[in-house]
């Protein structure tokens, strides 16, 4: 989320481009997912430049800019998570991936029976959508992206993790003030850190000869 229509359209636009160039640069087709991720964010940035555009409501951009925040990315960052990360360490990343897919399972029902609405909030969009018990589902929500990555082996992902949960509550806080969004700040750091990641990857090995 950016403070404009304009911001989140340019943010959204930069970030995708950094998406494109992660899943050009993947050398594992394990990585796919997790590498794939600033195109997915990229995405939510311009289908929120729709929202502003609308002024908001309850319309198609409202529902798929929820659809991407609530239910998918709490399933999504987990599990490339544990696709990524080496075998020895997938045990461990079970339990954010149960809890992404608890969490979406809930946000999922939510989103099929009742209506969130955006609101435009001077330099800020507020969704609003009734969730039962609220703190468990937002507990879940981060044990399934911000523990994941901390979780994780590979130091670049536990900056990512590190990076995630303070931007997050820094974000939080401006936005709550109703001051100005920065997400999308947030989400372009984010898909640099995971370019960086990518890009450090060790090649995959060879898959031995065989002698004819």
């Amino acid at each position: 989320m950016c403070w404009s229509a304009t911001a989140d359209l340019v943010a959204g636009t930069g970030i995708a481009a950094i998406g494109v160039l992660c899943v050009a640069g993947v050398r594992r087709v394990r990585d796919l997912p997790l590498a794939a991720l600033p195109l997915l964010l990229g995405a939510h940035q311009i289908v929120e430049s729709l929202v502003w555009r609308s002024g908001g409501g309850s319309g198609a951009a409202t529902n798929a800019w929820a659809a991407i925040a609530l239910p998918l990315l709490p399933l999504w960052v987990p599990l490339g998570v544990l696709l990524a990360e080496p075998a020895e360490v997938r045990k461990r990343l079970v339990v954010p991936l149960v809890a992404g897919l608890a969490t979406a399972a809930v946000l999922s029902f939510c989103l099929a029976t009742r209506t969130v609405t955006a609101e435009i909030r001077g330099h800020t969009v507020g969704y609003l959508l009734d969730l039962p018990r609220s703190p468990l589902i937002i507990a879940g929500y981060l044990l399934a992206t911000v523990g994941a990555l901390l979780l994780a082996r590979d130091p670049a992902l536990r900056l990512l993790g590190v990076v995630a949960g303070v931007g997050a509550v820094v974000c939080l806080l401006l936005w709550r003030e109703e001051f100005v969004s920065t997400w999308c700040a947030l989400a372009a750091v984010a898909s640099v850190v995971l370019l960086v990641w990518v890009r450090r990857r060790p090649q995959p090995p060879a898959a031995p000869r065989v002698a004819v």
